[in-house]
């Protein structure tokens, strides 16, 4: 072979192995449902928490087993039962190059309780019990709470991610939310975070371009502190279908899919090692929300006309009526056990091992004739039907279920981007709802869901249904300021019970979260249910 014929095979063999290198260094995901948007303060669903973890930070963290560990802050301690010493990690820097340092911390802080552009008000949850914020120096953030908060540390891992305060002019920053805590002007909106404008985090990857409907784009950030991801450029794509989610796997458009559907797994596990997949248990409750509120509900007809579903009786009826094993075997395929309460059996505050729902349709029938309803009423169910593994399919069934014992029932699915604003305003009399326990124990559905809403204190602001009992208040309100584990225990499953004797969800089962994935990768199946770039690897 002569010098220009081999300076030509080198130079093709270099191109190629460019090529190849380029290609390892993208990926692409197809996920089951979109992100509502990138600020990390506007709607809080797993989407977008997920998007959030790859460009913003909290300052405790949680791994794939849902454990805490250090963020941006690497300890945090109790100085009395209403105070917390946080010490911030050093050397951290924006994705901009900036400094991180607690004045974020505190400008994040009061852009929470200034947040004109939020859906919902789940992450006030915890701010809105903080009584004052101090920053004595750069790297040390104390916070005084209003009450005790023994999972204080749990709740900063689950709503509070970090953006710079450089994003607004302001004075000397001070814990004063009323008054703007030193910022000038008007405080960040959805709009400026969605085009990119203000999506300057800590995180492992900066935001490239969000596009609705579209796809989301990601670059890594070179100035992370951690450790780099292994993907250069990462690009979301919305499949809500899992048909062409899966063909998008099999086809090579998408490198991870999330959820592909349960009946397709021996095809990939078939595959001749060309595809691979994981499937990990979650603490994600699937329920149905009741307007037990209202004494009018918008998609209720009944022949009294009174809204039916504030009598005990009737959300007991509804709730012997459905066929959860059924449900899990044929339309979860049997990877999503039936739930007979609120959070799995064995997690802090459950009861140690809840009664079965038996299904009783004729038993059903009978509460609802106790309770006026002979000839039952009409009833529609509002679902998303994109959001949740099979969740159109879930409320048909439901409807069908709930027809049996003379409730005529209908469903309306749509979108999750079209439900979710809908819900937050109650436009609902009965709808689809999915939360997963984020703190580890029960008191994370209880204080969002269950307990009567007050909103001043970030209590009850997911409680669509409007229920409120006196009695569950008590003791829940209790169990949430009680340090001791023992005592906080007994009364978080005493109020388990009342719960569940009071119906205030109808639960239906609990998700597993499943990853497909072409040959070359592995992944790490999160029980958040997060899909993150950096879980996903090159195979060993």
């Amino acid at each position: 072979m002569n010098f220009r014929n081999s300076l030509a095979l080198l130079l093709a063999t270099a191109g190629l192995a460019s090529a190849s290198s380029a290609f390892a260094q993208s990926l692409t995901i197809g996920l089951s449902s979109e992100p509502t948007a990138a600020d990390p303060h506007y709607h809080k669903q797993t989407q977008n928490d997920a998007l959030a973890a790859h460009i913003f930070e909290s300052l405790i963290l949680r791994d794939a087993d849902m454990q805490l560990v250090p963020g941006l802050a690497t300890s945090w301690k109790n100085l009395d039962d209403n105070t917390w010493e946080l010490k911030l990690r050093e050397g951290v820097k924006f994705s901009n190059g900036e400094p991180f340092s607690s004045k974020d911390v505190l400008f994040t802080i009061c852009r929470t309780l200034n947040n004109k552009t939020n859906i919902t008000a789940s992450y006030t949850q915890l701010t809105k019990v903080l009584a004052d914020v101090q920053i004595p120096d750069d790297h040390t953030v104390i916070l005084k709470t209003k009450q005790p908060m023994p999972l204080l540390p749990a709740e900063l891992a689950r709503q509070l991610p970090i953006i710079w305060n450089g994003i607004l002019e302001h004075g000397p920053l001070t814990f004063a939310p009323e008054e703007g805590c030193g910022v000038k002007g008007q405080w960040p909106t959805v709009v400026e975070f969605n085009n990119g404008s203000y999506a300057i985090g800590t995180g492992p990857y900066k935001l490239k371009s969000y596009v609705k409907g579209t796809g989301i784009e990601l670059e890594r950030n070179e100035n992370y502190w951690g450790e780099k991801p292994h993907w250069k450029t990462v690009k979301f794509v919305p499949a809500p279908n899992a048909g062409p989610r899966l063909t998008g796997l099999l086809s090579g458009d998408f490198d991870v899919i999330e959820n592909p559907a349960a009946r397709d797994l021996p095809r990939l596990k078939d595959s001749g090692g060309k595809f691979d997949y994981v499937v990990t248990p979650s603490t994600r409750l699937i329920f149905f929300q009741p307007d037990a509120g209202r004494e009018q509900s918008p998609f209720v007809k009944s022949p009294d006309g009174k809204n039916p579903l504030q009598d005990v009786r009737v959300r007991r009826a509804i709730n012997m009526a459905i066929d959860r094993e059924a449900i899990t075997k044929r339309i979860m395929e049997g990877l999503a056990p039936a739930a007979y309460q609120y959070m799995p059996d064995g997690m802090f505050g459950a009861l140690p091992k809840a009664p079965v729902i038996k299904y009783d349709p004729e038993a059903a029938k009978k509460l609802l004739a106790e309770a006026g309803y002979p000839d039952g009423f009409e009833l529609t169910i509002s679902s998303t039907n994109n959001r949740y593994i099979n969740d159109g399919q879930i409320a048909q069934a439901v409807a069908q279920y709930l027809s049996r014992i003379g409730i005529k029932t209908s469903v309306d699915a749509m979108p999750a981007s079209v439900y979710f604003p809908k819900r937050a305003k109650r436009e609902f009399s009965f709808s689809i709802g999915g939360w997963p326990s984020e703190n580890g124990e029960a008191s994370a559905l209880f204080h969002l869901w269950v307990a009567s809403t007050r909103a001043d204190k970030g209590i009850g602001t997911s409680n669509y249904g409007g229920f409120s009992d006196a009695e569950f208040d008590a003791v829940y309100d209790e169990a949430a300021v009680t340090v001791d584990p023992e005592k906080r225990k007994a009364l978080l499953e005493k109020a388990t019970q009342i719960a569940l004797d009071k119906v205030p969800h109808i639960p239906l089962h609990f998700e597993s979260s499943i990853w497909a994935f072409r040959k070359g990768l592995a992944y790490e199946g999160r029980r958040d249910q997060y899909t993150l770039a950096t879980s996903v690897k090159p195979a060993p």
